[in-house]
């Protein structure tokens, strides 16, 4: 295994895009997880990423904003190096949001309170203005009228979306998405989703690894499938569903597609 990566300075990478992976290795002990990947994503771009379980999708979201640390090769977000800098780790986190596939919110707080609170801490922003700027982005997720309750009295697509309306409170330049879809009942998928489509026709950067199918069509300027650690083929929603080239996408397809 290559050593960790330092914080020596080398040449540096083209910074007009808003996320760059390049050559990007992960190792757990012994075990490779992500093996040279290399993806570039434009400012306003939706990508999906899709593959099997363990295809490393969820590790390399994970690694764009540092919650894992990569060993071999380069992250850049928005112009900032990830690597061993605490500067430059916090100022990457500032400009990214994560939505999780289990919500992740206080259960002791109030929606209100889990939208406002981080924005306090993280920011310093006064109470009263973020818990303003909180109603403001509860509105915009489509329930204002949940504010003063607790998570555990929310359904599982409302606590999905006052996730993203907590993401969305730090206002990021970058949100990224790590299945948000895949611990909801069928019937609640659809809010959610909504929601995110909302998002990309507003221009969000956006990287989303989901099996939904439906939303890579409708939303994805690009779909990037995954196996084994390894970006299999990356294109256009209409070429990767209709003409995709590497018989292991082929059979993903067949499978998840119905």
């Amino acid at each position: 295994m290559p050593q960790e990566l330092g914080a020596a300075s080398v040449a540096p990478m083209n910074t007009s895009a808003a996320v760059t992976i390049d050559g990007v290795g992960k190792w757990y002990g012994a075990y490779q997880a992500l093996k040279d990947i290399d993806m570039s994503v434009g400012r306003g771009e939706r990508i999906v990423v899709c593959g099997p379980s363990g295809s490393g999708k969820s590790t390399l979201i994970r690694c764009v904003n540092r919650l894992e640390q990569h060993q071999r090769g380069r992250i850049v977000v928005n112009g900032v190096e990830l690597g061993d800098n605490v500067k430059n780790i916090d100022a990457v986190r500032r400009e990214v949001g994560m939505v999780f596939q289990h919500f992740n919110l206080f259960p002791h707080l109030t929606v209100l309170e889990n939208c406002a609170v981080p924005q306090t801490l993280s920011r310093r922003t006064p109470r009263r203005e973020a818990e303003e700027i909180a109603m403001g982005f509860l509105e915009r997720v489509r329930i204002p009228e949940q504010a003063t309750k607790y998570p555990g009295q929310l359904s599982g697509g409302q606590q999905q979306r006052v996730a993203i309306a907590r993401a969305l409170c730090m206002r990021p330049r970058i949100m990224l998405f790590d299945e948000p879809t895949s611990a909801l009942d069928p019937e609640m998928v659809k809010e959610v989703l909504d929601t995110m489509i909302s998002l990309a026709d507003d221009g969000m950067t956006m990287i989303v690894v989901t099996h939904e199918m439906g939303f890579a069509r409708r939303v994805a300027d690009r779909v990037v499938f995954m196996d084994r650690g390894e970006i299999i083929e990356s294109a256009s929603p209409d070429k990767f569903f209709a003409e995709p080239e590497n018989a292991r996408t082929r059979e993903f397809l067949k499978q998840i597609v119905h």
